[in-house]
């Protein structure tokens, strides 16, 4: 029994390597294929030279606005869709694990009314990029520590959060409403409604560079996390049986996952359907480890907001918010998992 069960472990391990490979391999075509789309024309050679000549400098045959296009308009655009699409996906697939919900998402907790109504604040009120997105980040962690005040009197139980979530969302989808009602309808209002169904049409270049640091440092402290990640998804006493601290470690995870979430949304607007799906994809996949499943999320959320970007920028002679498309993509294929009984955590 035990040699059997043991070839089946490097079984397991052979695949899950080679679905990694398969992947990163997708990531990385679908990476290529976004910096040749768009209305100015570059081929995927003319895209490699670019890029490599930094590295390896040759001669060159392509001209300053085809390397300007390259450079300093698809390439941050494309690496920002990826980041935000690992950060959901990541937030998603731990939100489900330990609040045992197949439902929950990265706004579970009212991060993402917090974050419209900082944005729509900033609009309302100054109108610049730098405190469009300070404003997105603070308050959407500001909906955060009041969802944990609501619940702390239950020892900040999965239940209790999600209900103040619930509570904190609904407060803040009131002052949007009520910004919304106050704005300028000629200017502000369309500015308000666009950045809430999500774009990256504005991406702020430099603001951008400061989050990748948020992103790189709470995507760490989640992977360190990993194990007790599987632990947590059990129930908290079986957590307990296992000598895990659960409330004091849920609450850094949780921690981490708002930061990254805060993050996400600051840059890109509100994106739903990519932390709820996405998880749930990574799952069929490689199943519930974090081990694995976490790796496979970044992968996959990432290839699958920049084909969505892609489409956004394509499909029309304007742009379509992100929102949009996920919401369209997003529910027909969380319907057919729940069809299909595959919706778990």
């Amino acid at each position: 029994m035990y040699e059997i069960s043991k070839v089946n472990e490097i079984k397991s391990s052979k695949s899950y390597k080679l679905l990694w490979l398969i992947l990163s391999a997708l990531v990385v075509a679908v990476f290529l294929l976004s910096l040749t789309v768009g209305k100015y024309q570059v081929g995927t050679f003319e895209v490699c030279q670019i890029l490599f000549q930094k590295i390896v400098p040759f001669e060159r045959t392509w001209s300053p606005l085809a390397e300007n296009m390259i450079l300093q308009v698809r390439l941050p655009r494309i690496l920002a869709a990826m980041v935000v699409g690992a950060a959901l996906a990541v937030s998603g697939a731990v939100f489900q694990g330990i609040f045992r919900n197949p439902l929950a998402s990265p706004y579970t907790l009212g991060v993402s009314n917090g974050a419209g109504f900082g944005a729509a604040l900033a609009i309302l009120m100054f109108n610049s990029s730098y405190a469009i997105q300070s404003f997105a980040m603070l308050f959407s962690l500001v909906a955060v520590g009041l969802t944990f005040l609501l619940s702390y009197k239950a020892k900040n139980s999965t239940i209790t959060l999600v209900l103040g979530g619930i509570i904190v969302g609904s407060l803040f989808s009131a002052l949007i409403s009520l910004i919304k009602f106050v704005a300028d309808p000629f200017e502000k209002l369309p500015a308000i409604v666009f950045w809430l169904m999500g774009s990256l049409a504005s991406l702020n270049v430099d603001l951008f560079k400061t989050s990748l640091l948020f992103f790189i440092f709470f995507i760490g402290i989640i992977w360190l996390y990993r194990w007790r990640l599987n632990v947590l998804s059990l129930g908290d006493e079986e957590a307990k049986s296992f000598g895990v601290d659960v409330r004091r470690d849920r609450i850094i995870i949780i921690i981490c996952c708002s930061f990254l979430t805060a993050a996400a949304v600051s840059i890109s607007g509100i994106i739903g359907w990519v932390g709820l799906v996405i998880p749930h994809i990574g799952r069929m996949l490689v199943g519930p480890d974090f081990r694995k499943l976490l790796p496979v999320c970044i992968l996959l959320g990432s290839a699958y907001l920049l084909l969505i970007d892609d489409l956004c920028r394509t499909l029309m002679t304007v742009e379509i918010p992100l929102g949009v498309i996920t919401a369209i993509v997003g529910t027909p294929l969380f319907a057919y998992f729940m069809l299909s009984e595959k919706v778990n955590w």
